[in-house]
């Protein structure tokens, strides 16, 4: 078999590739349309007794969410299908040759996984408190007298909004008494 043999059988691949190229968008598309079949079937699923649930149940939200991300994925296909296309970044002034900054990316991974082993032994308004300072202290803010009043302040009224006007509760340790 000859070169010229397989020229023809190459060109619609090439051709079907490069149509793909310029059509990216389209599987952001498919994620949207799938994360809201995902979100809808979950909805679906949710168990609701009519005396449970006042005049907007628990399915409410769920349903909107859903039906909004595949109404998105519908109109941003439509728009990349028409010659749409994304714009790239111009305002941000990002060198690309420069390494990345792997420190940062661990320290904050430290204070997010010491919240999480935290917060059910010393309780959310402590764990928060590291979590909090931790991550200013991850972005470069070296202040040691304001980063950990910010971060015990933003904590404790953290925990109670969520604790007392949204009724999520948090466990309190130590401070349950207290607070």
């Amino acid at each position: 078999m000859s070169t010229t043999e397989l020229q023809p059988a190459a060109e619609p691949r090439r051709a079907r590739r490069g149509w793909l190229k310029e059509h990216s968008e389209l599987g952001i598309c498919v994620v949207l349309a799938a994360l809201g079949v995902l979100v809808l079937v979950d909805a679906w699923t949710i168990a609701t007794d009519f005396t449970q649930r006042g005049p907007v149940g628990p399915k409410t939200v769920p349903y909107l969410v859903g039906g909004l991300l595949l109404l998105v994925s519908v109109l941003l296909a439509r728009d990349v299908l028409r010659g749409g296309r994304g714009q790239s970044e111009s305002g941000e002034d990002v060198d690309l040759s420069a390494p990345s900054d792997w420190r940062t990316v661990l320290l904050l991974s430290a204070a997010f996984l010491a919240n999480a082993v935290l917060i059910n032994v010393i309780g959310f308004p402590l764990s928060g408190m590291i979590l909090f300072w931790g991550c200013a202290y991850a972005l470069g803010s070296r202040n040691t007298v304001r980063d950990p009043l910010v971060a015990a302040v933003l904590s404790v009224l953290t925990y109670l909004v969520f604790n007392h006007l949204l009724g999520v509760p948090l466990p309190g340790g130590p401070l349950m008494g207290v607070l």
